[in-house]
């Protein structure tokens, strides 16, 4: 056998690792997706006070404070666009949750994982769609924008139920587009930052970035 023959059957190799059979995780995604929701427990126990500081800024109008509510549906969206595996986004998104209440969830509690729960659901609705086969803006906005609605309609049943109705649409319409904007871009733009450095080697999305798609 010739040098080097067996270089075309290990990248081949590698990229069989990296693509995603849509039926078994590897260790390497487990520990991905815990990583991605313990990492954002910690800024969403940031995002939880700097939220209650901000709100007396809003007070003319409390709906626009939602332009801000998207960073807690980052998790969900950017495991799902790395890790492309059924379960990666929910699973990402409810540890998040989880942890931050345990590193204390401020006024919320444990309403926190209740809403882990629908704003994870909710990108992994929009990835099964697509059949995990598409990972680009479209489904990382969808993802996000829907988890922001999801959100919204739990706001406005537990939290302002005696809102007008033009203050329950405005919420509703600034908290997808925040959601879109800061979960959708901001975690694909997050995505595509670590694949650069390397670290996503072992996953789909890193072969995905090189052929520049």
């Amino acid at each position: 056998m010739a040098i080097g023959s067996d270089q075309p059957s290990r990248a081949a190799e590698a990229e069989t690792q990296r693509r995603p059979d849509g039926r078994r995780w590897r260790t390497v995604d487990a520990v991905v997706v815990a990583v991605i929701g313990v990492a954002f427990a910690v800024v969403f126990a940031v995002w939880n006070v700097l939220y209650s500081a901000t709100a007396p800024a809003f007070a003319w109008f409390p709906p626009a404070q939602g332009v801000i509510y998207g960073m807690w549906m980052v998790p969900g969206v950017l495991a799902g666009l790395i890790v492309r595996r059924p379960g990666a986004a929910f699973t990402a998104e409810v540890i998040g949750a989880f942890v931050s209440v345990l590193l204390g969830g401020g006024a919320w509690s444990w309403t926190i994982v209740l809403y882990g729960l629908v704003q994870g659901l909710a990108p992994e609705v929009v990835f099964a769609l697509f059949r995990y086969r598409r990972f680009d803006v479209v489904t990382a906005c969808l993802g996000g924008g829907l988890a922001g609605l999801g959100a919204a309609v739990m706001d406005l049943v537990g939290y302002y139920p005696d809102w007008s109705t033009g203050w329950k649409l405005a919420n509703a319409v600034v908290l997808v587009a925040s959601s879109a904007v800061i979960a959708g871009l901001g975690g694909l733009a997050l995505a595509r930052a670590l694949t650069r450095t390397g670290v996503l080697a072992p996953f789909a999305s890193a072969g995905q970035s090189r052929r520049g798609t």
